[in-house]
């Protein structure tokens, strides 16, 4: 199964949810799934989604943010939307590929100190987290479920 996360820029939201599905699902023997992510733009990664990410023991420095792609639609059986902008600027997709929206709130607009600015990734990484867990769960369970 090749899952999708979506955002504007693919610069934290989207790019946090790649890396706690790589982790979970690599971490899971019964998941065989491709996870990518990508934005309708492409901004660059955002150093303090990293560091979120990183202070819960992820590595996603080596990601790349990337612009989607009509390839990319293709190829994915299950699309997640993080960004209100991305669900309404979502190209159409195959008929066989599912989707799913995520509205979450984009942590790069906080603003205050480090301190606070951190604090708002950390919640948002958290969330993700939440939402991933139970994405996998639930294509896991899929009727007709099949592997990569």
């Amino acid at each position: 199964m090749n899952l999708l996360f979506l955002c504007t820029g693919n610069s934290c939201r989207s790019q946090m949810a790649e890396g706690w599905a790589r982790k979970l699902a690599g971490d899971d023997p019964d998941i065989n799934i491709n996870v990518q992510s990508a934005g309708i733009e492409s901004h660059g990664m955002n150093p303090h989604a990293v560091s979120a990410l990183k202070e819960a023991g992820i590595d996603i420095s080596h990601q790349q943010s990337t612009k989607l792609t009509d390839e990319m639609i293709k190829q994915t059986d299950y699309v997640v939307t993080v960004c209100g902008h991305a669900d309404e600027h979502c190209p159409v997709l195959p008929a066989h590929t599912r989707k799913e929206h995520w509205p979450l709130e984009d942590p790069a607009r906080s603003g205050g100190s480090e301190d606070e600015i951190m604090q708002v990734f950390y919640a948002s990484r958290d969330d993700i987290h939440s939402r991933v867990k139970d994405l996998l769960k639930r294509l896991k369970d899929m009727q007709g479920y099949e592997p990569v």
